[in-house]
């Protein structure tokens, strides 16, 4: 099944590209291989959950004038769940599957993280007597991308951003995710009122997420200006975050409102 999507404007029309990315990213390009079980998965299934997106240059770009339509993707009106960086589709699937009643679109750059998400869905639909999980799709891009053009301002219920890479060295520090341009970025496609949910296991760059998050003037600490957050219930406590306590990090839990 292929999903609708805007029509591209004319090359005229299209924004200049000859500045494409001159800041650095927050991942490294590796290919990572696929199972022979996940191989034949991909083959049969990525079209279902996958959405075709256009790129611009990068295999992980997105066209800038390609505009992302939820209502034609999960053909009906539902609040939208957006995960960036969602990693082999521990929360998003779990989300999906207890969640009928709203729309999740989980952002990868990795094939085999992707394959191995469809493969959870399948499951989980299978568990509750049905072909997968109607209510989930994929997108494999460069974040910020997808949020900066692709996605309609206004339009996402919750963002969800759980243990990006901490780029702990501090010459990787620009590297990070969640700097003061993303905070920008998840005001914009958040609706009025809709939540921006954090976790880290490292100390310091949770404090950077706190500055950085605090001085957007559209967002607001849910708990309180530099108080972390409870455990948000609905994030799955996966082998990585076990792994975390068990070396002795402490976990981050971070909530923001969207004025």
């Amino acid at each position: 099944m292929s999903h609708p999507v805007s029509p591209r404007p004319d090359a005229a029309d299209r924004p200049e590209l000859s500045g494409f990315r001159t800041k650095p990213v927050s991942f490294v390009r590796r290919s990572g291989r696929l199972t022979d079980k996940q191989k034949r998965m991909w083959t049969e299934l990525h079209s279902t959950y996958l959405v075709d997106v256009p790129r611009a240059i990068a295999r992980t770009s997105v066209d800038p004038g390609f505009v992302l339509d939820p209502e034609s993707v999960f053909g009906r009106r539902a609040p939208l769940v957006v995960e960036v960086g969602s990693g082999l589709g521990d929360a998003v699937v779990e989300a999906a599957t207890t969640d009928p009643g709203r729309d999740y679109l989980a952002v990868e750059v990795y094939q085999p993280g992707l394959a191995h998400t469809i493969a959870r869905a399948e499951r989980a639909g299978a568990a509750l007597g049905q072909e997968g999980l109607p209510n989930l799709r994929l997108v494999q891009a460069n974040a910020a991308e997808l949020l900066e053009t692709t996605m309609t301002p206004g339009t996402v219920d919750e963002l969800w951003v759980f243990f990006p890479d901490p780029w702990h060295k501090a010459r990787h520090h620009k590297r990070r995710l969640v700097t003061a341009e993303f905070a920008a970025l998840a005001a914009r496609v958040l609706r009025p009122g809709g939540t921006l949910r954090l976790a880290t296991d490292w100390a310091e760059y949770a404090e950077q997420m706190i500055e950085v998050l605090e001085a957007d003037a559209e967002l607001t600490n849910v708990h309180g200006a530099g108080n972390v957050a409870p455990r948000f219930e609905r994030r799955v406590l996966t082998g990585f975050e076990r792994k975390a306590r068990d070396a002795g990090r402490a976990i981050a839990d971070l909530a923001y409102l969207r004025r």
